[in-house]
């Protein structure tokens, strides 16, 4: 397999082909990641949803907008309001803001009633008050799958597309390692992968600076503080949207009966270090 790697929305991808892809292909797949981070980073200035928060309104409907705002609906209601999109001030508030400050200005928990604040019915989207969308419980592994799909229109029947370990592969198998949230150097077990997809999330992906901060990216809607009962959580389901989206509910309350009713295969770990794994699993656990 041909493994084309580069750079896209502040991580590393690699693209498995069995040819390597012709330089018009390729730049469909980049085109296709900036019209996404266009529309949903909050990193950026020019972007959709930067623009939404100065100026709350209705726009068309982005193309993914359905798709995953209805799925947010879903982990918000498995998760009791934990998992939501209108998080982005809570997040940038902990200080991982535009400008990837890392600086604490202290707990802000989202709104509650983000439902009624943001719309996304009748091929519209429409924030009704000042909030920031962040889309990164799913996001990764939404555009994931569109790359994926496109390469398949392409004509790719054997293809890998990994997004800084966000994953998803057709027409192949690989074997990928569990990393040690506490140890990068080392795995908890192995996970093999056909023609489906794989996401994890774990809180030393993106840890503020400083051994006692104790601050990362995985906060709870409902307080803004960061989840600390679990570390790490890995989830194989057959896209990686839903894989992805599993993989942040399982650090909550509701979690794992949510992948239960995706029918997705889980394992996760306790930051005690404890490990748990859905009935079902397939993915190989060193204990």
């Amino acid at each position: 397999m041909d493994i084309w790697r580069f750079d896209a929305i502040g991580t590393i991808w690699e693209i498995g082909t069995a040819n390597p892809l012709p330089e018009g292909e390729r730049d469909a797949v980049r085109e296709t990641i900036d019209d996404f981070d266009h529309t949903w980073s909050r990193f950026r200035a020019d972007s959709l949803v930067t623009a939404l928060a100065g100026e709350p309104q209705e726009v068309p409907a982005p193309p993914d907008a359905a798709a995953m705002l209805d799925l947010y609906r879903e982990l918000s209601l498995a998760t009791d309001g934990a998992v939501q999109p209108l998080i982005g001030d809570s997040l940038a508030s902990r200080g991982y803001d535009a400008t990837y400050s890392f600086r604490d200005r202290g707990a802000r928990p989202a709104p509650v009633d983000w439902m009624d604040r943001l719309a996304w019915d009748d091929g519209a989207l429409e924030l009704r008050e000042p909030d920031l969308i962040d889309v990164g419980a799913i996001g990764k592994g939404r555009i994931v799958d569109v790359v994926h799909d496109l390469l398949g229109t392409l004509g790719h029947v054997e293809r890998l597309t990994d997004a800084g370990g966000d994953l998803r592969v057709s027409g192949a198998s690989i074997r990928v390692g569990l990393e040690h949230p506490f140890d990068a150097t080392s795995a908890i077990g192995v996970a093999t992968i056909s023609d489906a997809a794989l996401c994890g999330s774990a809180v030393n992906r993106r840890a503020w600076p400083g051994e006692r901060s104790g601050l990362h990216h995985v906060l709870d809607a409902r307080t803004g503080e960061p989840v600390r009962t679990y570390a790490a959580t890995w989830v194989i389901a057959a896209h990686a949207m839903v894989a992805d989206a599993v993989a942040t509910a399982l650090f909550f309350d509701g979690g794992a009966e949510f992948a239960a009713r995706c029918g997705v295969e889980w394992v996760r770990m306790t930051t005690d270090g404890a490990v748990e794994w859905s009935a079902g699993n397939r993915m190989e656990v060193f204990v």
